[in-house]
C-alpha cells in the first residue's frame, strides 16, 4: 500500500474504527456505553447510581481506566435507535440496555460489540439471547420476570386486603411482554378469586385517563409490572392511584418507595451492580455468549402503612410480618 493510498483510507475512515481501538488499548481506558431508558440520570434514581457504584466497587474509577458513555432516550422509540447506533459509533468496548426496549435497538445496531442487558422480562422471546443457559451471539444479562413472580404479588395482595375483589392491571401494549403480564395475571387471579381488567397508556398523558377509566369501573387496586414507561411515571402512577382510593402494588423497591401500597419483586438496584460485573468479566476476555442469563434468586415485600392509613386499611401482622421494607406513618 503506497503513502497515498493510506491516506485516503484513513481520511474516509476505513482505518478509523481499528486506530481508535488501538488508541484506547493503549490509554489503558475501556470505554462503556449505557443506553439507559428515562430522560435523565435523576429520572434513572438508583438505578443510575447502581451502576456507577457497581463499577467503582470493582475498582474501576471514572477517567482513570473507564469511560462510561450515558445516554438517556426518555422513552421515544427513535431515540433507543438513534443513541444506540450513537453509542456503536464510539467504538466502545462494551454497551449496556436498561430494558428490553435499549437493548434491542443495541443489538440492532451492532452484532460484534458485546451487550449486557438490564431488566429484561423475556430475552428468549424478545430475541435477544437463544436461551438462557447459552445466549449465543453477543448478548447477555440479567432478566427480572417469572410467572410466578406476578402470581405471588397479585396473592400478597389479597392477603393484605381480605375483601379485595376487582383488580386493575396496568399496562403499555407496546411492550412486548405486556401480552405474558396480562395472561400471568389473569391466570393468578382466577385461582384468587379476584376479577381483573386491563387497562392501557403508551404516553405519558395517558396515564390520567386510565385511572378515571379505573375509578369508572370501580377497581379497587392496581396492578403494575416492569416496563420502562410504567417507572418513567412511577410517581405519577402512585398518586392517581391514591386520590381515587386504589391500593397500588408494585414490583420493585423503587416504584414502591414512589408511593405504592406494597410491592414484590426482585432487587433492581443489586441486579445494576451484577450488569457491572458481567461487564466487567467481558472487558477481561470472556464472551457473552458464554455467559448465563442470570435470573433474580431474592425478592423482597415491601408494605407502606402511610399510605394503607391514607386508604382506611389495616395490614395484617401475617402479612406485615414477611416484610423486608416498611415504611411507617
Amino acid at each position: 500500500m503506497d503513502r497515498r493510498t493510506f491516506l485516503a483510507m484513513v481520511g474516509g475512515g476505513v482505518l478509523a474504527g481499528p486506530l481508535v481501538a488501538q488508541a484506547q488499548q493503549r490509554s489503558g481506558i475501556s470505554k462503556v456505553g449505557i443506553l439507559w431508558h428515562a430522560a435523565s440520570a435523576e429520572e434513572e434514581g438508583p438505578l443510575f447510581k447502581g451502576l456507577v457504584d457497581g463499577f467503582r466497587a470493582l475498582g474501576y474509577v471514572e477517567g482513570r481506566n473507564i469511560s462510561l458513555e450515558h445516554r438517556f432516550p426518555n422513552e421515544i422509540s427513535e431515540r433507543f435507535k438513534s443513541m444506540a447506533r450513537e453509542l456503536v459509533a464510539l467504538n466502545v468496548d462494551a454497551l449496556v440496555g436498561a430494558g428490553t426496549q435499549a437493548a434491542v435497538a443495541l443489538r440492532e445496531a451492532t452484532k460484534t460489540i458485546p451487550i449486557v442487558f438490564m431488566f429484561s422480562p423475556d430475552p428468549v422471546g424478545t430475541k435477544l439471547v437463544d436461551s438462557l443457559g447459552r445466549p449465543g451471539g453477543n448478548v447477555t444479562g440479567l432478566s427480572n420476570f417469572s410467572s410466578d413472580l406476578i402470581g405471588k404479588r397479585l396473592q400478597l395482595l389479597k392477603e393484605a386486603i381480605p375483601r379485595l375483589s376487582r383488580v386493575g392491571l396496568l399496562v403499555n401494549p407496546d411492550s412486548q411482554i405486556s401480552r405474558r403480564y396480562i395472561e400471568a395475571s389473569q391466570a393468578a387471579a382466577s385461582a384468587l378469586g379476584l376479577t381483573i381488567r386491563t387497562f392501557e397508556a403508551r404516553l405519558l398523558d395517558d396515564f390520567q385517563p386510565a385511572f378515571d377509566a379505573m375509578a369508572k369501573a370501580s377497581m379497587q387496586a392496581v396492578s403494575i409490572n416492569a416496563d420502562g414507561l410504567i417507572y418513567q411515571a412511577k410517581e405519577m402512577i402512585a398518586k392517581l392511584a391514591l386520590a381515587r382510593r386504589m391500593a397500588l402494588v408494585a414490583y420493585s423497591r423503587e416504584t414502591f418507595d414512589a408511593g405504592a401500597l406494597m410491592s414484590y419483586g426482585p432487587d433492581n438496584v443489586q441486579a445494576t451492580r451484577r450488569a457491572a460485573a458481567l461487564v466487567d468479566k467481558i472487558l477481561k476476555g470472556a464472551k457473552p455468549a458464554d455467559i448465563p442469563v442470570e435470573q433474580p434468586a431474592k425478592f423482597e415485600l415491601g408494605i407502606n402503612l402511610s399510605v394503607a392509613k391514607a386508604l382506611g386499611l389495616t395490614i395484617p401482622p401475617s402479612v406485615l410480618g414477611r416484610a423486608d421494607h416498611v415504611i411507617h406513618p
